[in-house]
């Protein structure tokens, strides 16, 4: 029998975890040329002393600026869903917010912005009477946003869920005429076993009923071959756009295809949507996927520059696009020395024309104002939409400005679910069962996938040392190297919930020991890849230790590692961070010529997640499904009355400085 599993296909990892700054302080070490006392830098404190005046025109709003390092670059002016937002320098004081049709009593707020993010709202000391003063010259468009859904239709104590999501957009659309839905990609890929298993299909079904209007491509997108791809856009009621792909033509479905953007009228108000994938992608995902053509002669590139994605910009508001809307599968990293680092506000800082732009890829909350555009992420796993109002002022067609609001999971969690999303999702919750629910062994706790930064992409962690020693135990290899990002939850996992009543799972009060499902393995473990077998020589080990730190603490290549530990320190230039390396003995690994036997996955040893040129395609033996190894540790642990628990003896992983 063809264990089900293997029908999921070999796909990358995802990204880092880091929180978002709150409004607290973090310390910077002094350049030079500073005082040796720490340099605080933080997000802006709320604008003090607001008051709102009605004036002719709207609602004249006031206020005094907070101090913030890095220092202030914009005021947010509005007053919630359904408002007519400003965005005015750091120098202003006061703003005329338009009132537009819908507006009965308004409470202005006021959001200073920097670098790092946006202040609590500041908000006037009561509500103002606007009926008679609304002014048919602004209109405003609602977008609502999510990204990095992985597949995430079932709901949890974090999740949102697909049914739930349903009924809230729809109350939005209620609230706020013309609303449009969009996802900035990694809808699919990585997903739990409950869209997975079933090629996916269930989520595209969930957006469906979600109305998405529009998609950008992930770089998730892509970890099955381009024909499943174009069978998902074929099943997708709405469009997908990229700009930055070599050419769409590889993208032409049956019924469907990629476009360079598109634009969308609604209510009178015509938005152009333009997308772009990370260039990331052609390393994190299995080397083939990209590839069409008779005999997959031909191969999709994914450009990181910027210059299509403006093209494209510039040729929807050619097209008659009063509003641009820019769907980056890019992401905030972290905030570091007054500058918020990552590709989203890179590429956002050199975007002209742009009035919102949407990120993604790194799973983080992110928002601030670059140039004149609204920037703004939300994490993954549909924990979190994002809800943004835009003002056009339509006798000049110029967006006056743009607020976000974040809508959690618990924000929604007295949110009655959409009966008919919630049917769909059941009826394959019942096919899953069938197959997933077999009980596969016991562990004594919940086996964190990380922490905060997540600890599988910049530490040792449980989950880390348990699959490594599972695969080479398995193979008998002196040594096992895989990518941390390929975790994907905790285990149990928090993101499969069996049918069977009767195991014995994490809740409150409860400490364990847990059942550890099939299902709960393939959630953990959902890309499909199979186990590899190769030696390696001492150079190629500390290369691709090296290529494994490059991206720390950001990246899936993170490597968890059996037989061997290793010391680096992320503050020397990347390539020359590995320290030490050693056997687990203690013994030296020098790089040198030395050989070694390794386990590692076809994934990484064809170039996935940058390990390009550090192990050896021609001399690697593909094995079975890696997670066989996993689930064969766990039977043999539950065979003999063993409860499994953490595998690492001592420390594989130091973290210099």
């Amino acid at each position: 029998m063809i264990p089900m599993w293997r029908s999921i296909v070999a796909a990358g990892a995802a990204f880092l975890c880091i929180p978002i700054l709150s409004s607290g302080v973090i310390s910077a070490t002094p350049k030079i040329d500073e005082p040796p006392a720490a340099v605080v830098y933080y997000t802006p404190g709320s604008p003090t002393n607001v008051t709102a005046l009605r004036s002719p025109g709207g609602i004249t709003v006031s206020w005094g600026a907070p101090a913030a390092s890095p220092a202030v670059t914009a005021f947010v002016v509005h007053a919630g869903p359904g408002s007519c937002p400003v965005i005015v320098g750091p120098g202003a004081r006061s703003a005329l917010m338009p009132l537009v049709a819908g507006q009965r009593k308004v409470t202005p707020v006021v959001e200073a912005v920097n670098a790092y993010g946006l202040s609590p709202s500041s908000a006037t000391a009561k509500s103002l009477t606007v009926t008679g003063v609304i002014s048919e010259r602004y209109r405003v468009a609602q977008f609502l946003q999510f990204s990095d859904f992985h597949g995430a239709i079932a709901p949890s104590s974090t999740r949102i869920g697909a049914a739930r999501m349903v009924t809230a957009f729809s109350e939005d659309r209620v609230a706020v005429q013309p609303t449009f839905t969009v996802a900035s990609g990694d809808n699919i890929g990585g997903s739990p076993p409950l869209s997975a298993v079933f090629e996916e299909v269930p989520t595209i079904k969930a957006m469906n009923l979600m109305r998405v209007d529009v998609s950008g491509y992930g770089n998730h997108e892509h970890d099955r071959p381009l024909d499943h791809l174009k069978k998902m856009m074929d099943l997708s009621r709405f469009d997908w756009v990229a700009s930055n792909y070599s050419e769409l033509t590889a993208l032409q479905g049956k019924r469907s295809s990629a476009e360079r953007f598109v634009l969308r009228k609604r209510d009178g108000i015509t938005v152009g949507f333009v997308g772009m994938n990370t260039e990331d992608t052609e390393q994190v995902v299995t080397p083939g996927n990209l590839s069409y053509g008779k005999g997959g002669i031909k191969s999709l590139t994914i450009t990181p520059s910027i210059r299509p994605v403006q093209r494209d910009v510039n040729a929807a508001r050619k097209a008659g696009a009063q509003i641009v809307v820019v769907l980056l599968h890019q992401g905030w990293n972290e905030n570091k020395d007054g500058e918020a680092l990552g590709r989203l506000p890179e590429l956002a800082s050199q975007l002209k024309g742009a009035d919102v732009i949407y990120g993604g890829h790194t799973h983080q909350q992110f928002e601030s104002v670059i140039g004149k555009a609204t920037v703004v992420q939300v994490p993954n796993s549909g924990s979190e939409y994002s809800q943004t109002q835009v003002c056009l002022d339509t006798k000049t067609d110029k967006v006056l400005g743009s607020a976000a609001k974040f809508v959690t999971a618990a924000d929604l969690a007295q949110t009655k679910p959409d009966q008919r999303t919630a049917a769909m999702t059941e009826r394959y919750q019942i096919q899953l069962a069938d197959r997933l629910d077999e009980r596969v062994g016991v562990v004594d706790m919940v086996f964190p996938r990380g922490g905060t930064p997540a600890v599988e992409r910049s530490g040792q962690t449980p989950l880390g040392n348990l699959i490594t020693d599972a695969v080479r135990e398995k193979y008998g290899t002196q040594l096992a190297i895989l990518n941390g990002g390929g975790i994907r939850d905790t285990m149990p996992a928090a993101g499969y919930t069996p049918r069977d009543p009767n195991l014995r799972r994490p809740g409150a009060g409860s400490t364990g020991p847990y059942d550890v499902t099939l299902g709960d393995v393939v959630a953990v473990f959902p890309f499909g890849n199979n186990a590899v077998t190769t030696e390696m020589t001492g150079a190629q080990v500390w290369k691709a230790l090296e290529n494994g730190v490059s991206g720390y603490p950001a990246e899936g290549r993170f490597p968890q590692v059996s037989g061997l530990a290793f010391s680096f320190d992320p503050n020397l230039p990347e390539g020359s961070r590995i320290r030490s390396v050693t056997l687990s003995d203690g013994t030296p690994i020098a790089a040198d010529g030395t050989r070694y036997t390794v386990a590692t996955l076809d994934f990484m040893l064809y170039g996935g997640d940058g390990y390009v040129d550090v192990f050896n395609p021609l001399t690697g033996t593909i094995r079975e499904p890696f997670i066989d190894a996993v689930i064969e540790r766990l039977r043999r642990d539950m065979a003999l009355g063993r409860v499994t628990s953490d595998t690492g003896a001592g420390t594989r992983i130091t973290v210099i400085g």
